[in-house]
C-alpha cells in the first residue's frame, strides 16, 4: 500500500473537502523573476493537469479554502482529458504561474510527439493518441502563450529556497521515482542548484524525501488523473512556513470525476483513459513504472 503519511508531521495527508465551482479569485501576482524571489507563508503547487479542467477548477477553490496565498502549476497542461483550451483559460484567468512541461513545450513548438520519455510501444501508442487530440484542440493563441513559459521558477517559503521544475532540474522529462532515485543524487542536485527544496512532477505519483541538512525533494503528483491507487481523487501539495520551519502536506482533491469521464466519452477519447478516471487504476503508461510502483497498481 502506498504510504502517504511522512515522518514527524511533515508530508501528512490533509482530508478532502466539499465540491464547489471555481470562484475566480484574484491571486496576488508575485515577482517571478531572477532579480527577486517571491516569498510565501503558504503556496499550493500542482502539476500534470492533463486537461482535467474539472479538477483544476476545484483545486483553485480548495487552495483558497486552505489559506494558500498563491498557486503554482508545474506543467503538462494537456493529455488524457477533453477540451484542453478550458484548462489553459482557467490558468490564465486566475493568473497562475506555470512552469513549462514537456507537453507544453511540444505544443508550443508544434512537435510530432509529447516528449513524454516513454520507450514501450504500447505506452507510446496511447501517448500519440492523447497528444494528437490535444494538439488538434489547443488554440494557436494558447500555444504561443506556452512558448513563453519558463523552464523553472525560484521562490521562498519562509526562509526555505525552493526550485520548481517539471521533470528534474537537469531535464524536463526525467522520471524521478521514489523506489529508484538515490538520495545522494537528489542531495547533489539540491546542492548544485542552491536549493533547500526541489519540487517537480512528471511521474504522476506523489512522494517526498527528506535529504541531507534539512533539504527536501517533493513530487507534487498530478491533478489530471489518480495516483494508480484505486481512488478517484487526485493530488497536489501545500508548502508552508511552519513554526518549526518548512512543512508540506499532500492534499487528496475530491472532484466530479464522473463529469470528466462523461466529457471524455463524448470526445471519443480512449476507453482506457476513461477507465482510469472512473476507477483510480492506470491502464496506460505502465511500462515506465519501476517494479515496486507497478506492483501497487492493478495491472
Amino acid at each position: 500500500m502506498l504510504q502517504h503519511t511522512l515522518d514527524a508531521g511533515r508530508g501528512s495527508v490533509v482530508p478532502g473537502t466539499h465540491l464547489s465551482s471555481y470562484r475566480a479569485v484574484p491571486w496576488r501576482p508575485p515577482p517571478w523573476n531572477d532579480e527577486e524571489e517571491p516569498r510565501f507563508n503558504r503556496i499550493a503547487v500542482f502539476g500534470g493537469v492533463y486537461s482535467n479542467h474539472v479538477a483544476l477548477s476545484r483545486l483553485l477553490d480548495d487552495a483558497v479554502d486552505r489559506g494558500a496565498e498563491s498557486v503554482l502549476c508545474l506543467g503538462d497542461l494537456g493529455a488524457l482529458g477533453p477540451h484542453p483550451n478550458r484548462t489553459v483559460e482557467l490558468l490564465r484567468e486566475a493568473r497562475v504561474p506555470v512552469v513549462r512541461g514537456n507537453y507544453d513545450d511540444s505544443l508550443a513548438r508544434g512537435l510530432q510527439d509529447c516528449q513524454c520519455g516513454y520507450t514501450d510501444p504500447r505506452d507510446n501508442h496511447y501517448a500519440r493518441l492523447s497528444y494528437a487530440y490535444t494538439l488538434a484542440h489547443t488554440a494557436e493563441r494558447h500555444r504561443r502563450w506556452m512558448a513563453s513559459l519558463p523552464g523553472f521558477l525560484r521562490f521562498r517559503v519562509g526562509d526555505a529556497r525552493v526550485l520548481a521544475f517539471h521533470g528534474s532540474p537537469r531535464r524536463m522529462n526525467e522520471f524521478l521515482w521514489e523506489t529508484t532515485t538515490p538520495t545522494h543524487f537528489l542531495d547533489s542536485m539540491a546542492e548544485d542548484r542552491n536549493a533547500d527544496v526541489l519540487i517537480g512532477t512528471h511521474t504522476g505519483i506523489h512522494w517526498s524525501r527528506r535529504l541531507d541538512r534539512g533539504r527536501w525533494y517533493i513530487n507534487s503528483g498530478a491533478i489530471g488523473r489518480p495516483a494508480n491507487d484505486g481512488r478517484t481523487n487526485v493530488w497536489y501539495v501545500l508548502l508552508t512556513a511552519g513554526a518549526d520551519g518548512f512543512e508540506h502536506e499532500f492534499v487528496p482533491l475530491v472532484y466530479d470525476h464522473e463529469r470528466l469521464a462523461r466529457e471524455m466519452e463524448a470526445e471519443a477519447l480512449p476507453s482506457e483513459f476513461v477507465y482510469t478516471i472512473r476507477t483510480g487504476w492506470w491502464t496506460t503508461c505502465l511500462e515506465v513504472l519501476p517494479g515496486k510502483e507497478r506492483a501497487r497498481g492493478r495491472w
